[in-house]
């Protein structure tokens, strides 16, 4: 893979769209690596990966599935269909479901370098296995959490959005991604392996977050791609939980706005974390701010809020 060649008429072309399968598949690698990448995740962690361990122990042909087709440094292509915009995830499981078992089986056998699958994986039902375990992810362990993922991949597509506004395709590109650069002359490396460029003329791309700590580029034929990359680590770990108290006593909209200023943030961000709107928000950073218990900045042309010792000490009270 190495580096693609990406023109400037592609880049004009590409689009920021939310994957609810690309979310459920990167929280499927959190769950299979027992491991949280930000703060955040270790409480959902925690509840969920008890049931997750017991369903691939009833499941032994899924573990496999996973083990071998997430669990290294290259994805089964199959598990990891790319995007074809925003579309329900019912919608998007549809590719894995339906995918060929001959080509399932060897997009495993590239996994695992070109080795022979285990036996337990020489079967055709693969991408309905992989399917339904997805699906379980999904509804169990991401849909109760969707919205606030939601606004959180879309407050980051914001961030991305402005961040190109202001510095061009470059800051944006450097920043999304380990071992992602723009090279110059069309060039964009995607990591740091010995690949021969793949040029994206006349494709779509598309850029993808997700909250956990996941990132993973895929294609389909050579007309569609996406790079899939964990969303900015100030966002990620601001789901949080608001105190009822702190609710009661501040009303619920600004009292979420106190508790997201643990890191600063711009207004634009704010909406989009929350859902409120704009002149809400606004109206929210007033009162905080006449209280003392937020603080603003400006970092070049763009305002961040956060909060004051005063605001900190009112959160922590609360055990938040």
């Amino acid at each position: 893979m190495g580096w693609w060649v990406v023109s400037t008429d592609t880049l004009a072309g590409s689009r920021f769209v939310v994957s609810a399968l690309a979310e459920t598949t990167s929280s499927l690698k959190t769950l299979h690596r027992a491991t949280a990448a930000h703060p955040a995740d270790r409480a959902w962690l925690d509840a969920h990966l008890p049931a997750y361990r017991a369903r691939l122990a009833d499941d032994p042909v899924a573990a496999a599935l996973v083990d071998v087709g997430l669990g290294g440094s290259w994805n089964a292509d199959f598990l990891t269909p790319t995007p074809m915009g925003e579309a329900p995830f019912a919608d998007e499981l549809v590719a894995v479901r339906t995918a060929e078992p001959d080509a399932a089986r060897a997009d495993l056998r590239v996994s695992l370098g070109g080795a022979a699958l285990p036996s337990i994986l020489d079967r055709a039902d693969l991408p309905e296995r992989a399917a339904d375990l997805l699906a379980w992810v999904w509804s169990e362990t991401v849909l109760p959490t969707w919205p606030r993922r939601r606004r959180i991949l879309e407050a980051d597509i914001v961030a991305r959005t402005r961040q190109l506004s202001q510095g061009g395709w470059v800051s944006v590109l450097n920043d999304l991604r380990p071992r992602m650069r723009w090279l110059g002359d069309s060039a964009l490396q995607i990591n740091a392996n010995d690949y021969p460029p793949r040029s994206l003329e006349g494709a779509q791309l598309f850029f993808v977050p997700v909250t956990p700590g996941a990132a993973w580029v895929t294609w389909s034929r050579t007309d569609r791609y996406a790079i899939v990359y964990p969303c900015s680590g100030v966002l990620a770990e601001s789901v949080r939980v608001v105190p009822d108290a702190l609710s009661r006593l501040l009303g619920a909209g600004r009292a979420t706005v106190l508790v997201l200023l643990g890191s600063p943030k711009t207004t634009t961000q704010l909406v989009a974390l929350t859902g409120q709107p704009l002149g809400s928000i606004g109206r929210h950073l007033k009162i905080l701010l006449d209280a003392q218990l937020i603080r603003r900045r400006r970092a070049g042309r763009t305002v961040l809020y956060y909060r004051s010792t005063a605001g900190d000490s009112l959160v922590d009270a609360q055990g938040n």
